[in-house]
């Protein structure tokens, strides 16, 4: 008789079907995470395991789990900088340009220290922000002591997901194998390595705000904010309402914001040229919807950080900061 794989009781807890499985507790889930991250599951078993998670829809003590896991396999430096600001970064875009990173180096001027972390390259035709970044003149971190260096430096770093833990894109990008986003494409916007006071979340599918929300809860996030952005990206929609869902110390907010533009419509840029981001950043380019989803997403992350009072008054603090902007060089913060 052959012995049973120690990790395949977390895959019985959650596939033995409608009436048997149930979700994983946190100390299962953090059990089970770090023997993936310590590459103790077979492949098999890592692929039934992903897709069971996804088919399911993870719950947030699972979220909960699976990040103190990951936290805790962190080799951290041991003088970390203080960081306002954890932005994740996963989606890549295909429709529009990553003008939000504009909205991130533009806040790295004015002095909020920014960890920006994610990944690319797990699906194919779309921009990732590694290659926008490099682009503009902004390295990414090979490793956690040189992102420390670079946020001390500039206020900002670009830090690789390949970086914080390479087993996890290890398993991002089992995307074209096994056919769909695995849950890690969930659970590793909310490592915050850095530990932020801050987060901006982003979802492409709006019924997983809740699980973003209530896992920054449970794993004791001070602030957050969640949104379905452009792309899946933290960028504003400036042609549509957006509903942002947060945490401030432990109570739950929701506010509807308005449209920006009177066109609800956004047609789709197909060139995805990088010089625009430099061209409209330097005022050579006039174009209504860039400058509207930089400052848009500039303000929700004001109103997170508690440094506007309301809506309106987040978007005028956003626009001065756009046209006040230093136009040489948005790659490099002052």
């Amino acid at each position: 008789m052959t012995e049973e794989h120690p990790f395949a009781q977390y895959v019985r807890i959650i596939g033995r079907g409608p009436n048997l499985s149930r979700p994983l507790t946190e100390d299962e889930m953090y059990i089970a995470a770090g023997m993936i991250l310590r590459g103790e599951v077979e492949n098999l078993q890592l692929g039934a395991f992903l897709c069971i998670l996804r088919l399911r829809t993870e719950v947030p003590e699972e979220g909960f789990g699976f990040v103190r896991a990951v936290r805790d396999a962190l080799e951290l430096p041991n003088d970390l900088p203080d960081v306002d600001l954890d932005w994740p970064t996963y989606s890549g875009k295909k429709r529009q340009l990553p003008w939000f990173l504009l909205s991130a180096l533009l806040m790295a001027k004015n002095g909020v220290r920014i960890c920006m972390q994610g990944t690319e390259g797990h699906t194919l035709g779309r921009l990732y922000s590694s290659e926008a970044l490099k682009f503009l003149g902004v390295p990414e971190a090979g490793s956690m002591l040189e992102a420390a260096e670079q946020i001390r430096a500039s206020n900002f770093a670009y830090l690789p997901l390949k970086v914080i833990h390479p087993r996890l894109q290890e398993i991002i990008e089992l995307k074209p194998i096994i056919g769909v986003r695995s849950p890690v494409n969930t659970f590793a916007r909310m490592i915050n390595p850095f530990s932020a006071p801050y987060e901006i979340h982003t979802v492409f599918h709006p019924n997983y705000r809740d699980v973003h929300r209530e896992t920054a809860n449970l794993l004791g996030q001070p602030h957050m904010a969640v949104f379905k952005g452009e792309g899946g990206e933290a960028e504003r929609r400036p042609q549509k309402p957006v509903l942002v869902q947060s945490i401030s110390n432990g109570e739950l907010v929701e506010e509807e914001w308005p449209p920006m533009l009177a066109d609800s419509t956004a047609e789709k840029d197909e060139a995805l040229d990088l010089d625009r981001l430099k061209a409209v950043w330097s005022g050579k380019t006039e174009d209504e919807y860039a400058t509207a989803a930089v400052t848009g997403t500039i303000a929700i992350a004001l109103r997170l950080m508690g440094r506007a009072a309301g809506i309106d008054e987040a978007q005028a603090q956003a626009l001065a900061m756009w046209e006040a902007r230093d136009k040489a060089n948005p790659g490099v913060a002052a």
